[in-house]
């Protein structure tokens, strides 16, 4: 009987990813059961020697940095109750963890969603001694007869991480930032951890967040049910969780018109999780991180084909998906093995397969590499657009990408992608692109230039920036993708792990106020060294560099601008749906986000008023 328990749970520890000591359990009370104990002997020891692997089975918890920050003495967390404090706050603050909160919003939390939606709310939990070994729970949330199963219910601890701040002109965050010294860094509130248990420490505020993903099918009305915690030395506590489910309905993720363009970096998860780089280990570390992206909505693949399109600025560099070889008679071969790999991955296991956009004919140090076989060395030449040699290496590249796409299936999704370039270089390289083949889309993140705006299939400007109205006009009718992107530039809206959690939802107004079809944003998880603990980095504010953090761990920035995401489907909606008075109001609603003058202070303010309007329609 004992064996057959842990065989049950060892299964659900393969399957589940789940405790891991189960696999030796299991094998030990085998081994002195069984008569064959050489044989179980054997097994024990090999599957011991998988003792790393296997321990991926356990989400990783960390210890994070020290904080010099101000906090709250001692008195003064001396005068709260005895009792452990849990109470409701809001998703648009980020709780200092060593300062007690204020304006807290009691013990119910009431929202409205529509169906298929998915709606977020943050609880504070702290008390005067150590909380050991607090763990989470929700119920099911009821309407008569009607639920909406726990299981559509994710919680989270909140965790800190190391931030600094923007430039001391308050106006942006791009710059060298190697000195850390210069910068006021602090502990924020960001990352969503999975980890199922906890100890809190005394005096430290510990956030809860909590997701509700409503069912597509879920009939309308008022659902209620509880959030609770509980812990060794814990009398378990609730709170109350009171969603009004709206008939209407949102659809899947992947259907959403926001056009999201996040770029990834396999490279980062490699290094990070010391596995093999395009190993079957570094697929699978990667595809909850990959899943997470697909579930907000993200339309592109990001691929190179070169070495260092942006010069190494990540703390990963991004090297080529091609192989590219220079044969003994002078003629060119490529290896799309990598490349092929990474693209059906995203595709069929992720589930990411509108756009497959490919860095770049221009990088930013203008070495292309290649192996030579004559040398039998990897070399790089120094060219420039406009050089023979230039176009002599991309134009056969690009006629055999084109032929091999084609065979693939992908050549109507794949854009030659290029990033902040200027107009008479891209002029060279969208000469070169057309004549190797003059069906090649193309996409540029960059400044407005009305000279090459017809050859770009995917335009994406600077925050601050649009397109003419005709112009406009004509890429909607043509369904040629114009997007806009913030990057370390802008002081807010930002993605920055200081920026307030708002500025995120904020951008998906922005977008659906200025007829954009979407947002970009460079880096989807370029981490730093030590990205669950530290965001900042030598180069730029910190944040900048990816919105999300090792093993599929979300962030309070990720999910705030997946809101936004979210509200920009409702207007797209309803626009396409309401005439005469209903749709002015919509409209009035809407562009009052136009503006490219940012008030934090009242931000949150607006977009509460505004998704209210709009939830009433």
């Amino acid at each position: 009987m004992i064996i057959n328990q842990l065989y049950i749970k060892w299964i659900a520890c393969i399957k589940n990813e789940s405790d891991t000591l189960l696999w030796y359990d299991f094998l030990y009370a085998r081994f002195f059961i069984q008569d064959n104990m050489r044989i179980w002997l054997g097994v024990y020891i090999y599957l011991l020697s998988f003792s790393l692997s296997a321990q991926q089975c356990l989400p990783e918890d960390y210890v994070e940095l020290t904080d010099t920050a101000l906090r709250d003495e001692a008195d003064a967390w001396c005068k709260q109750s005895k009792v452990p404090h849990f109470e409701w706050g809001t998703t648009s603050t980020r709780y200092a963890k060593w300062r007690i909160p204020s304006e807290l919003k009691g013990k119910i939390w009431k929202t409205r969603g529509w169906r298929g939606e998915r709606v977020n709310a943050q609880a504070v939990l702290y008390d005067i001694k150590d909380l050991k070994d607090v763990r989470l729970q929700v119920s099911d949330l009821k309407c008569g007869r009607n639920i909406i199963p726990s299981e559509a219910l994710s919680t989270y601890f909140v965790r800190y991480v190391m931030t600094d701040e923007l430039n001391k002109d308050g106006k942006g965050g791009c710059g060298d930032r190697s000195d850390r010294t210069a910068w006021d860094s602090s502990l924020v509130a960001d990352p969503l951890d999975i980890i199922e248990v906890k100890q809190v420490k005394a005096c430290t505020v510990q956030p809860i967040w909590l997701t509700v993903q409503i069912p597509q099918n879920t009939p309308a009305g008022i659902y209620k049910g509880t959030l609770g915690v509980f812990g060794s030395n814990l009398t378990p506590l609730k709170l109350s969780v009171q969603v009004e489910v709206l008939d209407r309905v949102l659809p899947d993720p992947k259907d959403w018109k926001f056009h999201l363009d996040l770029w990834q970096n396999p490279y980062a998860v490699a290094r990070y999780h010391k596995v093999p780089l395009w190993s079957k280990e570094h697929f699978k570390v990667m595809l909850p991180l990959m899943k997470r992206l697909a579930c907000a909505g993200q339309k592109v693949i990001t691929a190179t084909i070169m070495h260092k399109p942006w010069n190494g600025q990540t703390q990963d560099p991004f090297n080529s998906m091609v192989g590219k070889t220079k044969r003994l008679d002078g003629s060119w071969s490529y290896d799309y093995t990598v490349f092929d790999n990474w693209v059906n991955f995203m595709m069929k296991e992720v589930g990411i397969d509108k756009q497959i956009n490919c860095y770049t004919l221009i990088p930013w140090n203008l070495q292309f590499d290649y192996y030579d076989q004559a040398s039998n060395s990897v070399k790089f030449l120094h060219i420039a657009p406009g050089d023979r040699e230039y176009t002599e290496y991309w134009m056969s590249f690009l006629v055999d990408f084109a032929r091999h796409l084609k065979a693939k299936g992908w050549f109507d999704k794949t854009t030659i992608a290029m990033d902040e370039r200027g107009l008479e270089a891209m002029k060279i390289a969208l000469k070169i692109i057309k004549q190797a083949d003059p069906e090649f889309k193309v996409s540029l993140a960059g400044y407005y230039h009305p000279e090459i705006e017809a050859l770009l299939y995917d335009y994406c400007l600077p925050f601050g920036y649009n397109f003419p109205p005709n112009i406009k006009q004509k890429r909607e009718k043509n369904e040629w993708k114009s997007t806009v992107y913030t990057c370390c530039t802008e002081a807010k809206p930002n993605l920055f792990t200081f920026s307030s959690p708002e500025e995120a939802t904020w951008l998906g107004w922005h977008v659906a106020a200025n007829g954009f079809d979407g947002y970009l944003r460079w880096a989807y998880n370029s981490w730093t060294e030590d990205p669950l603990r530290d965001s900042r980095f030598h180069t730029w504010a910190a944040g900048d560099c990816y919105l999300t953090y090792p093993g599929g761990r979300s962030s309070i920035r990720m999910e705030k601008l997946i809101e936004g995401i979210q509200d920009y489907e409702k207007i797209w909606i309803l626009r396409n749906e309401l005439e005469g008075d209903k749709k002015r109001k919509l409209d009035h609603i809407v562009t009052s986000f136009a503006t490219m003058e940012i008030s934090v202070k009242n931000m949150n303010r607006k977009i509460n008023n505004a998704r209210r309007e709009l939830n009433l329609f």
